[in-house]
């Protein structure tokens, strides 16, 4: 009864995901967040309780992963097995990029039995949003001309301006570790940089928490040491969610100042927004040597906040000395993972479970992605596969 009580109330959540790509948080209405939220939720519980939420026979679900990574990659590999997609991951170098194919030409040849494209492209300023657009228009002609017999829908799973299943995958955690998403508004949230032994590090983390959270009347700040700033563009549109939320935001730049009294804390490395311009014109560039010496300048300008950890002694700031922490994973642990980082291994340690249940919402909420992009009415069909009943293992 209570699962049939939520997928009843997302009748009056008033959505428009039915064949919009996911490309930016800021870009989705509050409903279209709700109903990834709830979505998300009933795909999870669904699961939990041994039901099949298989909707597709057949189709593939292609992948294209500019950049390393093991959580988004096997999340979005989960969720789109989930739903009875298999998953197709285009490797560029084995492809005919290199010999000159366009990005046309590329989006159309992969999507003939394809229903939806996952994208993480985050290495280049300016450029990784920019190229899922790309691929989204040559899609968009692809199907007007007929090439193609339905139109692939596409998630952003990490470019340089955001992390959209990453923010909302950490919503979804605070929503259940605060018990709503009402209970979020007042709660004070820390952004912070933190030390990294390695520089290139995106920004797309810290600027999808902020341009997202503020939405929720929470008071976010965003610390980070002098130089360190993000995208400037993205961070007024923090500072605007905050005033239409009746929440707060503001930037300071003292971890130690900025943790008192918080409910949550972030502590995430980024490389500065300067930095990362200087950084894509060398990779455009192919100029090796060139990212040798920014990198080792980097390393040296990052060596001076060492002090930038987050440890027992901060934590004892926040609010009842208890924090929530949280971490988009992998965290650069002290004496861990390497010799100084992030932060350190007995405060990680206390809330290693915790980060791992966060992780653990992403594979939910790129399935509600998928699921909502390729169905109209979500709630009829979340219907008919409870009324259906299919054990998702056993007879």
């Amino acid at each position: 009864m209570k699962l049939k009580n939520k997928i009843k109330r997302l009748k009056e959540i008033k959505s428009k995901l039915y064949k919009k790509d996911f490309l930016l948080t800021w870009e989705k209405s509050h409903e279209d967040l709700e109903m990834i939220l709830e979505v998300a939720d009933i795909l999870k519980e669904l699961r939990d309780k041994n039901i099949s939420p298989k909707v597709f026979q057949s189709g593939l679900a292609v992948s294209i992963f500019r950049d390393n990574s093991t959580r988004t990659r096997f999340s979005y590999a989960s969720a789109a097995n989930l739903l009875g997609l298999e998953v197709q991951d285009m490797d560029e170098e084995k492809s005919q990029i290199a010999h000159g194919e366009t990005v046309r030409e590329t989006a159309n040849m992969i999507s003939f039995l394809t229903d939806v494209i996952g994208i993480r492209d985050d290495m280049y300023l300016g450029e990784g949003n920019k190229y899922m657009r790309e691929v989204a228009a040559a899609l968009d002609e692809g199907y007007k001309d007929k090439v193609l017999p339905n139109r692939p829908g596409i998630v952003n799973l990490q470019c340089d301006m955001d992390h959209p299943t990453q923010s909302m995958a950490d919503l979804l955690h605070l929503k259940k570790e605060f018990g709503s998403l009402e209970n979020l508004k007042g709660k004070k949230l820390v952004m912070s940089w933190a030390y990294s032994p390695s520089y290139g590090k995106p920004m797309s983390v810290p600027q999808g928490i902020i341009a997202l959270l503020t939405r929720y009347g929470m008071d976010v700040e965003l610390a980070y040491p002098k130089g360190y700033e993000l995208i400037p563009e993205i961070v007024e549109i923090a500072k605007n969610n905050a005033k239409e939320s009746g929440g707060s935001f503001k930037i300071s730049h003292s971890m130690k100042e900025a943790v008192k009294d918080a409910d949550i804390v972030y502590p995430k490395s980024w490389a500065p927004f300067h930095i990362m311009q200087e950084r894509t014109e060398l990779l455009q560039k192919g100029d090796k040597a060139g990212l040798g010496k920014l990198e080792q300048r980097c390393l040296a300008e990052n060596a001076k906040f060492k002090d930038w950890e987050y440890n027992d002694e901060k934590m004892k700031l926040t609010k009842d000395g208890k924090a929530l922490y949280m971490h988009c994973l992998p965290a650069d642990i002290t004496d861990v993972s390497c010799t100084a980082g992030e932060v350190s291994a007995e405060t990680f340690e206390k809330y290693r479970l915790k980060t791992y249940h966060e992780a653990g919402f992403k594979p939910y909420i790129i399935a509600a992605m998928l699921f909502t992009n390729k169905f109209k009415n979500p709630a009829k069909t979340l219907n008919k596969i409870l009324k259906r009943g299919l054990k998702r293992k056993g007879i």
